[in-house]
């Protein structure tokens, strides 16, 4: 996507924050124990698509999550036009994806660990070699 406007920008903020409310008040009802956050919203250049990001957490199912999330869509964009409308000239569609950012560092994280480790048992051969060279 493009670079963002300022404009662009402050409307996402605004509907990052106020999804994140509607959430918080209706989620529970939508999608049940998960713990759903939005990392992140961007909107299209004619402001008519918000683009939002989700992390989902406690589920094992987290395409489910945002298919239930598609079928409450009217349900949540109205709350969310609730809360936006006198800041707004119209109520964006909504556009959800899964936020897997966190899952990609944590698999990241596992990589180096697992490189660090193959280096710490190659340097401990290593060592091994030597002293029963030495000896």
């Amino acid at each position: 996507m493009e670079q963002q406007t300022i404009k662009q920008r402050q409307v996402a903020a605004m509907i990052q924050r106020e999804f994140s409310v509607v959430l918080q008040n209706e989620g529970r009802l939508i999608y049940g124990d998960a713990l759903v956050t939005v990392t992140r919203v961007r909107m299209s250049s004619d402001m008519g698509i918000a683009y939002i990001y989700l992390s989902v957490y406690n589920s094992v199912y987290k395409q489910e999550v945002i298919k239930e999330m598609w079928e409450n869509l009217v349900r949540l964009r109205t709350e969310l036009g609730k809360r936006i409308r006198k800041q707004v000239r119209r109520i964006p569609r909504l556009k959800f994806f899964i936020d897997d950012t966190l899952d990609q560092v944590e698999e990241i994280d596992k990589l180096f660990q697992k490189i660090n480790g193959e280096k710490n048992t190659m340097r401990s051969m290593k060592e091994a070699q030597q002293d029963r060279e030495e000896d």
